[in-house]
């Protein structure tokens, strides 16, 4: 028992000797364009901008999930069934995504929240694109009345809202923010 704890213990001190040795001779490297021009206004442009997006792009689908459920289906990406969970889950994500943002409460999950659903959507939307679907986005109205047809647009504007997620993620001040750190 005895040589067990001397092991470990001579095992840990020379792992945390390695750590400091291997961490002082590598180059310390510092980006200027991300410390240089995401600061202030800058970003708390970004985090207004991308909150409200998602939370008026969740408003209409959370009023008619039935109709978003359609919407989903439309897509032939969601297995039968699913799209009725993702119709519940999906706009309660962005709408408190959202929010999170804009009141600066844990802002980093948010933002990597907002990034892996702008991934999906640029995919979902891709592909029904490559296979010749044409349907309506589903994206801020799921009513009859009042959707776009999707296309090249639709991915370009979400590649802008991951280009705003990236200078919220990726700031170097913290300010108007609770808890920034959410993982």
């Amino acid at each position: 028992m005895q040589f067990a704890r001397v092991w470990l213990y001579q095992t840990l001190c020379f792992q945390r000797r390695l750590a400091r040795v291997v961490s002082s001779k590598l180059p310390q490297r510092e980006n200027k364009l991300i410390t240089k021009h995401f600061k202030g206004p800058v970003v708390i442009v970004s985090r207004l901008i991308l909150g409200a997006v998602f939370i008026y792009a969740s408003i209409d689908k959370i009023q008619n999930p039935e109709d978003f459920a359609k919407a989903i289906a439309n897509y032939h990406v969601v297995p039968f069934g699913l799209e009725n969970t993702m119709a519940l889950v999906l706009p309660w994500l962005e709408f408190f995504a959202g929010v999170f943002i804009i009141v600066g409460f844990m802002v980093d999950g948010a933002t990597i929240l907002i990034v892996l659903m702008n991934i999906v959507f640029i995919f979902a939307i891709s592909q029904a694109l490559a296979r010749g679907i044409s349907i309506e986005c589903g994206c801020f109205s799921v009513s009859s009345e009042g959707g776009s047809a999707i296309g090249i647009q639709t991915i370009l504007r979400d590649i802008g809202y991951l280009l705003l997620a990236y200078v919220v993620y990726y700031r170097n001040d913290k300010q108007l923010e609770f808890f920034p750190k959410s993982i």
